[in-house]
């Protein structure tokens, strides 16, 4: 094993806790009514977009640790990171709280990365509580990764859309949830991708290479996961994905999906679909976690991507690494029932759209079939937090 990529936990660190906050769009997406807190505006009661960032990465954190019923204090580490420079929205929120704080960059591949970490801690029995979080926001990455936004560019076919939003969780050596089984970590990979508007074929290379590791390391196969979900790849780097599995052998079937792009419906306008950190961080702490508490998921194999470029490398016309790491998370709910997803590549619909208008649905396929199968159905913005803990921080006034 001296070559594996993989580590299989001996003490299986258990998620405790989870939270998400998203904005205005992505709470009208897909997820919507799985996410903890939707915001009035981009903005988060804030003067700058940066500071809205910052303000929501505390608030997931928080959001986190009252859901795992537990106070900032009783936690040993938080690990953390974002897009921007010097991962400076992670480390400003991290100064708020008095705990040891890990900073990371594996940009989209963020929330995996932190995991794997956290959970490699927590089954060395060096920490008991770790909480790991990360986000993005839009308009902070669209002017320090391409244009400032008052430029109004026109935004190519192969182009996201960052997701405005941040999602941590709470792992402990003990207690009810659902657990982490093992981790695969990713190499960096370069296929010679240099379109900065074009990051799903960039990271899709990154993401069959550690798919190919998981499944040699482990000896498994794509049936043994009821859900295996990408980061960020989009309607056209999932589609690369597959092509380069088959090739390598391995058939994805209807049991795979992304969450960039099943993240926004169709009529939102984002082309090939979500990415960012907040991508994955998001969809991970409200809809898989949900399904995972429940038991209509059993065993999933969670892979979020990362483009590891910079402004100053893009300028300079270098291609874009790419980076993926996996977690296999498995449900501790005994139950016979796998939630059915249909004859579909779509684990959400939206009841306020035509079939045709879905991004989750493949334009070949018989959208009729899967009518009645939506597992989320859509919530008025006003009622997607109505009833649900918001933390001290989300609570403070946004206008």
């Amino acid at each position: 094993m001296s070559k594996s990529q993989t580590i299989i936990f001996k003490h299986k660190p258990v998620i405790i806790g989870s939270y998400s906050i998203v904005g205005p769009k992505e709470g009208k997406g897909n997820f919507g009514p799985y996410f903890n807190y939707v915001m009035k505006d981009d903005s988060f009661g804030e003067d700058s977009y940066e500071k809205a960032e910052k303000k929501m990465l505390e608030s997931a954190i928080v959001g986190a640790i009252e859901d795992a019923k537990l106070k900032p204090k009783d936690i040993q580490l938080i690990l953390a990171g974002d897009l921007l420079n010097q991962i400076i929205s992670s480390s400003y929120a991290a100064r708020n709280f008095s705990v040891s704080f890990l900073g990371l960059f594996g940009a989209c591949s963020t929330m995996a990365e932190s995991l794997a970490i956290g959970s490699t801690f927590i089954d060395s029995q060096h920490f008991e509580k770790v909480v790991c979080c990360t986000g993005s926001h839009f308009s902070t990455a669209e002017r320090q990764f391409r244009f400032p936004l008052e430029l109004g560019n026109q935004r190519p076919p192969t182009s996201q859309w960052t997701v405005t939003g941040a999602g941590a969780t709470v792992l402990a050596t003990r207690g009810e949830g659902p657990r982490i089984e093992m981790a695969t970590f990713g190499k960096v990979i370069d296929y010679g991708v240099n379109d900065v508007n074009d990051m799903g074929a960039a990271m899709a290379p990154a993401a069959m290479d550690t798919m190919l590791a998981h499944f040699r390391d482990t000896g498994r196969t794509p049936d043994d996961y009821d859900l295996i979900v990408t980061g960020d790849l989009g309607k056209l780097g999932s589609e690369i994905l597959i092509d380069l599995m088959e090739y390598n052998g391995f058939k994805l079937g209807l049991n795979y999906n992304d969450c960039g792009q099943m993240y926004f419906t169709r009529n939102q306008n984002t082309l090939s679909g979500a990415s960012g950190c907040g991508c994955s961080a998001t969809v991970l702490n409200s809809f898989i976690i949900d399904k995972l508490r429940k038991g209509e998921l059993r065993k999933v194999l969670f892979m979020p991507t990362g483009a590891l470029m910079s402004t100053t490398a893009a300028q300079q016309g270098e291609t874009i690494p790419g980076v993926c790491h996996a977690i296999v998370i498995e449900s501790d709910v005994v139950s016979n029932k796998v939630k059915p997803y249909g004859k579909s590549r779509a684990l959400v619909n939206s009841d306020k759209q035509d079939d045709s208008e879905s991004s989750v649905n493949s334009e070949e396929e018989d959208n009729t079939k899967n009518k009645g199968k939506a597992v989320a159905k859509k919530a008025k913005p006003s009622e997607k937090s109505k009833g649900k803990k918001t933390n001290q921080v989300a609570k403070k006034k946004e206008d």
